[in-house]
């Protein structure tokens, strides 16, 4: 039986319906509060992840994530489930919003300052997040940044961090406390976990802040630390690469990304000690800006 809750999750809420006993106790796990069940007030989407149907439910049981009635993706196998919830919430998302420009990028705050980090994935950006989320630093999210058009201004938008394949172990030591999710083993990204952020993250998760720098993070077993600003023109377009919804907001998009551009700094630095990039983030950005 299709069970139905709600994700409060500023600024969208989700309307969640399941099956799926996995995706139940993720969910708990993961969101605590933020998941309600028996509520009244309307979601902004309408999400679900439930067993597949038809022959296909007795050859092969999968499961099959819906956006109100649209199946944008492939069923995918039970201990997938929710992973796949996850990630179809970030398509969700990007597919459909256009109040606010947005980063493919981590977003960390220090009080009402913030930091973008765009990365691609085999970057260590998840592990940099999820160190600081869990060293006194704000989540504001793991894979978009909400910017609001023509400011330096980005909105929480509160969610797990997703980690992958080393990254899980080195979370796991780092974190034993921590809240994690089951691990979906062989996606497209390999193996795969969400870590819910730290209280601090959650209790904020209305409060705004403003952008001061751009970091693009790349770890490197082998090398210490080593920072290079970058000139406008490089950062201007690879922040424009990691623009999910450039495409369709343009003039807006271009110059709310010139904005930031021309008033915060940008970096980008090689590290292999996660203690050193924070030390750096702190003392040559947070207490200069």
């Amino acid at each position: 039986m299709l069970k139905n809750y709600l994700l409060d999750l500023h600024p969208f809420s989700f309307s969640v319906k399941t099956d799926l006993p996995q995706v139940i106790q993720n969910l708990s796990t993961i969101y605590g509060k933020q998941l309600i069940q028996n509520f009244e007030e309307s979601a902004d989407y309408q999400l679900s992840v439930k067993k597949s149907s038809g022959i296909r439910s007795f050859i092969r049981p999968q499961a099959q994530f819906f956006c109100d009635q649209l199946e944008p993706f492939k069923p995918l196998s039970f201990q997938k489930a929710y992973a796949f919830l996850e990630w179809g919430m970030n398509w969700t998302v990007a597919a459909n919003e256009l109040q606010h420009v947005i980063i493919h990028s981590a977003v960390l705050a220090k009080g009402n300052k913030a930091i973008l980090f765009p990365a691609p994935p085999g970057s260590g950006k998840s592990t940099l997040t999820a160190y600081l989320a869990h060293n006194g630093w704000r989540l504001f999210s793991d894979e978009m940044a909400l910017i609001v058009p023509l400011t330096k201004t980005v909105i929480p938008f509160v969610r797990p961090i997703c980690l992958k394949n080393q990254s899980i172990d080195i979370a796991k030591n780092l974190f034993p406390h921590g809240k994690f999710s089951d691990i979906a083993k062989d996606t497209h990204k390999g193996d795969v976990i969400h870590l819910s952020p730290p209280e601090l993250s959650w209790d904020n998760q209305v409060t705004p802040a403003e952008l001061v720098a751009v970091v693009f993070p790349n770890y490197r077993a082998n090398q210490d630390l080593q920072i290079y600003q970058l000139d406008k023109t490089q950062a201007f377009m690879q922040l424009v690469d990691n623009a999910i919804n450039y495409g369709m907001l343009r003039d807006v998009a271009f110059k709310t990304l010139s904005n930031i551009i021309d008033g915060v700094k940008t970096f980008e630095i090689f590290h292999n000690n996660l203690q050193d990039v924070a030390d750096f983030l702190q003392q040559e950005i947070i207490e200069n800006a």
